[in-house]
């Protein structure tokens, strides 16, 4: 037996997003027919408590929708011209104790940039740096977070598609082992739309980070619709200039 989470938009007062932990049987092996057995097994276990459709995201979906749909798959476009994955973007943006921005990673597959030895030993993680925007390592999945959520709101055929799911996995994603999860982003996002606070959370980094921080609240929005009239700060302004 196993035990993974589902990740479930949340329409009511608290945090965006809940995470249901299912056991279900695993099925070990490398084949993608086995760890399609175990997403189906899976997705089994979230149906017996309710949460139905389940979408899995990941390179090993079933579903089109849910590969397409993986970080690894999922494009950012930029006003420069450049589109670049999600993971792409994000492993680019890395800055360690002892090096980065690899900026190179833009340019490379996302498995190969897994396997790049500098990903392990350039020292601790500090921070990310996206093309002038600086994020801090807190809170905790926000940076990743951001960039899935700009890269599916421009996806416009994806996006109306994944807000008909009650709940997303990743089959590989391990919160022993990983923080990040596409899946979770995906539950944000369909969150934010259900909430109607995706174009405030989109309009720039400190509202973001203020939508995030303070989760579904009533007097959430009339706040964020009066705080996304002032003066942008610096890092908006820079955000403005990558997005368009």
């Amino acid at each position: 037996m196993a035990e993974r989470p589902v990740f479930i938009p949340n329409e009511s007062k608290g945090p965006f997003v809940r995470k249901v932990d299912i056991e279900f049987k695993w099925y070990p092996g490398f084949a993608i027919t086995q760890k399609r057995k175990s997403i189906e097994a899976l997705h089994e276990g979230a149906k017996q408590k309710g949460i139905h459709p389940v979408l899995e995201i990941s390179t090993k979906s079933e579903n089109p929708l849910g590969t397409a749909l993986s970080a690894f798959n999922l494009s950012l476009c930029f006003k420069n011209g450049r589109t670049l994955t999600v993971e792409q973007a994000y492993q680019g943006s890395k800055v360690f104790e002892g090096g980065g921005p690899y900026t190179e990673f833009y340019e490379m597959k996302g498995r190969q940039i897994k396997k790049d030895p500098r990903l392990k030993e350039s020292g601790n993680l500090t921070g990310f740096n996206l093309m002038g925007i600086e994020w801090s390592l807190e809170p905790a999945t926000a940076f990743y977070d951001w960039l899935y959520i700009h890269a599916l709101g421009q996806n416009s055929e994806l996006s109306k598609q994944v807000i008909n799911f009650a709940g997303f996995s990743d089959i590989a994603f391990n919160p022993k082992k990983s923080l990040n999860c596409q899946a979770r982003s995906a539950a944000l996002y369909v969150s934010l739309c259900k909430n109607n606070l995706l174009k405030e959370a989109l309009s720039g980094k400190s509202v973001y980070l203020e939508v995030i921080k303070v989760g579904i609240d009533p007097e959430l929005k009339k706040h964020l619709l009066e705080k996304a009239g002032e003066p942008r700060v610096k890092e908006d302004n820079i955000q403005y200039e990558l997005f368009g």
